[in-house]
């Protein structure tokens, strides 16, 4: 076992068992009994034990409850939808009991703030609704009508774009289709209008190579470059690598260039850099060192990647 991975085995039990799952041989005993861990201890038991008897987290559904929702451009971590993508992302067993008491309470109390809706019913924006859609997925909440928001709001060139009202027309962005991609695929790739958006999702990526703009063939952003944890609503390289993990398990071509781009990141130690950190108000910070340190969920994510792309001996896989 490689120095990296022991060091990912000495993290959090979020971080724990999905090594062991996805990077070791652990039998599937040893792998369940880790990560039912994540409910008792570490972030997960943290994050868990700060919602509300109301269901919420920090007091609001998207923002927390001393947000200025009109506020442009501000981007907090505290509130409902945040903690629920942190601990989707934690691995937190939906079937335990901790997640049907936090789930239970969501399902029953959290509205959206623009018009009242459930939060398994969805907002507006597919940025928020493909998050809101895996969070539904993982914890196995009826979340069909923000798949059909989703599905409708697909634009021509394949992607979406963080506002529903614009014309189908308009050019899509990284960030909303990373998140709606994310979303479909976890409510049901077997539908045929679901794979059918699905396809067209992942070509709009790929046609870019993950990374660059069609008419110019020049990186859309040096920022979707550096590799981030927790990824929120933002588009990376890694964030969507790890998508086609599962997705093209057949290793698409197109791929290639993000592979080895992040190749050239791995440290001599074998682990990864987080290097960018999306600014907003936290809970408490996942990592024990910050951007520019080694961090253990993006070694985690870019390990998992290589060995994908490597044709290391398969490893399941499932959420």
């Amino acid at each position: 076992m490689s120095d990296a991975v022991q060091y990912l085995l000495a993290g959090d039990p979020s971080v724990r068992w999905q090594t062991m799952r996805d990077l070791t041989d652990a039998p599937a005993s040893a792998i369940a009994e880790a990560r039912a861990a994540v409910a008792t201890e570490g972030w997960g038991a943290r994050l868990l034990a700060l919602q509300s008897d109301d269901g919420q987290w920090d007091g609001g559904t998207y923002r927390p409850g001393w947000a200025n929702e009109e506020q442009a451009f501000f981007d907090a971590w505290t509130a409902t939808h945040f903690s629920l993508q942190s601990l989707m992302e934690y691995g937190l067993d939906p079937a335990s009991d901790a997640a049907g008491t936090a789930i239970g309470r969501v399902a029953e109390n959290v509205r959206w703030g623009y018009d009242g809706s459930r939060y398994f019913d969805g907002e507006v924006e597919p940025c928020i609704n493909g998050v809101a859609l895996a969070i539904g997925a993982y914890f196995q909440q009826d979340s069909s009508r923000i798949a059909a928001t989703l599905l409708a709001d697909q634009h021509t060139d394949g992607g979406w774009n963080c506002w529903s009202d614009e014309e189908p027309a308009a050019p899509s962005s990284f960030h909303s289709t990373i998140c709606a991609l994310e979303g479909l695929r976890a409510w049901g790739g077997d539908d045929d209008a679901i794979a059918s958006a699905l396809h067209r999702g992942e070509e709009y990526l790929l046609d870019r190579a993950l990374l660059r703009g069609k008419s110019t063939g020049e990186y859309v952003d040096l920022r979707f470059t550096m590799p981030s944890a927790p990824v929120r609503w933002y588009y990376d390289v890694l964030r969507a690598l790890d998508y086609m993990r599962i997705a093209r398990p057949e290793r698409d071509p197109r791929c290639a260039e993000a592979i080895e781009l992040l190749r050239g990141k791995q440290l001599p130690s074998g682990l990864f850099l987080l290097e960018n950190t999306h600014q907003g108000a936290t809970w408490f910070e996942p990592e024990m060192e910050g951007e520019g340190f080694p961090s253990r969920w993006v070694s985690l994510y870019a390990l998992r990647v290589l060995r994908w792309w490597d044709d290391s001996p398969a490893v399941g896989y499932e959420r």
